[in-house]
C-alpha cells in the first residue's frame, strides 16, 4: 500500500511512522508536515505545509494514495473551545477537501477513548464526536475512527516528554489493572495498516479492536 501519514512529528503519529517503516504490507510513505520528521529512509517522503489549510483542493501532490491514516491532533487541556475545534475539527476537515479521489481512498482518524458519537458530553468528546461524523459523511471507500486509550511509545521512539513519557512509563500498571484499555503503538501501527489493507466490521474502532487487528 501507498500511505499518507500526518502527525508524524507527535507521539502518536511517530508511532505510527516507525511501524509503517517497518511493515511490508506498506511500501510508500508521504508525510505531511509542518516540520520535517528527521528520519531518512526509501520508503520515506515528506510534504512540508506551516499549515493545512496552504493545501489546495483535491491536491494533486496527495493522489496516488491507498489510504490516509491521519494522526494529527492536539490535547485539549487548558484550551478553549473555539481554538480546539478549529484545530480538531475545522484543520481535518480542510484536509479531507485537500484529498484526490476520495471514493477510492480508505481514511483513518485518530480520535480517542471516550468520544461521544452523540456529540454530547465534554467540549473535546462533543468536538471529537462531531468531527468522526461527519468525516463517516464522507465519500471514502473506508473510513475508520480510531479510539485508543493509554499507549506506550514505539520502541523506536526516543526524547520523549510530557504526558507521552509519563502514560509510557506507567503502561505496565494500566496493563495489569485494564488490560483492555491499553495498547502499544506498535499495536496501533499495525491495526491501522491492516484495517487500511484489509477493512473491519465496524467504523468506530476501540481498544480491543485495535489488539484484535494487530494480531
Amino acid at each position: 500500500m501507498n500511505i499518507i501519514l500526518t502527525g508524524a512529528t507527535g507521539f502518536v503519529g511517530g508511532g505510527v511512522l516507525l511501524e509503517c517503516l517497518q511493515d511490508e504490507r506498506v511500501e510508500k510513505i508521504l508525510c505531511v508536515v509542518r516540520r520535517t520528521t528527521g528520519i531518512s529512509h526509501p520508503k520515506l517522503t515528506e510534504l512540508v505545509v506551516r499549515d493545512f489549510s496552504e493545501l489546495k483542493a483535491s491536491d494533486e501532490r496527495l493522489a496516488g494514495y491507498d489510504a490516509c491514516l491521519y494522526c494529527a491532533g492536539i490535547s485539549s487541556v487548558g484550551m478553549k473551545e473555539e481554538a480546539y475545534y478549529q484545530i480538531t475539527y475545522t484543520t481535518t476537515m480542510q484536509f479531507v477537501d485537500a484529498l484526490p479521489d476520495i471514493p477510492n481512498l480508505t481514511f483513518i482518524y485518530v480520535s480517542g477513548a471516550g468520544t461521544r458519537s452523540d456529540e454530547k458530553g465534554m467540549m473535546w468528546t462533543r468536538v471529537k464526536g462531531k468531527t468522526e461524523n461527519d468525516l463517516l459523511r464522507k465519500p471514502f471507500k473506508r473510513a475508520y475512527m480510531f479510539r485508543p486509550a493509554i499507549m506506550r511509545a514505539h520502541k523506536g521512539q526516543t526524547n520523549l516528554k510530557g504526558m507521552p513519557k509519563f502514560y509510557s512509563s506507567l503502561f505496565p500498571i494500566f496493563k495489569l489493572l485494564s488490560p483492555s484499555s491499553a495498547n502499544t503503538l506498535e499495536q496501533v501501527g499495525r491495526a491501522m495498516i491492516t484495517a487500511a489493507k484489509d477493512g473491519y466490521g465496524k467504523s468506530i474502532i476501540e481498544t480491543r479492536d485495535i489488539t484484535a487487528l494487530a494480531k
